[in-house]
């Protein structure tokens, strides 16, 4: 069989390679039943109905009818280093800095990764998702997170 899309190929085999491992690592957790379901019954299910979107989307790779094939192209390196370097801050330095200066900071840092970038709507979007984030995860739901430097 011939690849005719080269971005429906690898896309498949990205969510089916994602939603296998979340399946496999959501069975060292317990699952409940389905009327009292436990912390693994959740990842699972989504692993698992990635997965299968995975394998359709690998499979339409083979029947997609694309003029050039459909290729992929280079990879965006500014946006991909920019998103995950902020997640990693915000996973290592929320525990140090408290979310009040954790959570901001990585939303500009992931601004960063747009060509469109200004410090007016990085700012101000920083400002309103950190109060709604803090709204809702610490007022609302009441998660045991610091808030506030060490």
């Amino acid at each position: 069989m011939k690849i005719k899309s080269q971005r429906d190929f690898f896309s498949g085999l990205l969510l089916i390679f994602v939603g296998a491992a979340f399946a496999i690592g959501a069975t060292n957790y317990n699952f409940g039943a389905a009327v009292r379901p436990g912390p693994g019954y959740f990842p699972f299910g989504l692993g698992i109905i990635l997965a299968i979107l995975g394998v359709i989307v690998f499979v339409t790779s083979f029947v997609r009818h694309c003029t050039d094939g459909d290729p992929i192209g280079s990879i965006p390196w500014r946006p991909l280093l920019c998103v995950v370097g902020a997640i990693v801050f915000f996973g290592v330095f929320l525990p140090i800095l408290g979310f009040v200066i954790t959570f901001p900071l990585m939303i500009v840092l992931t601004a960063f990764a747009s060509t469109e970038f200004t410090w007016k709507d990085a700012l101000l979007n920083a400002l309103v998702l950190t109060v709604a984030s803090y709204a809702i995860f610490i007022f609302g739901l009441q998660l045991n997170i610091p808030v506030w430097p060490v």
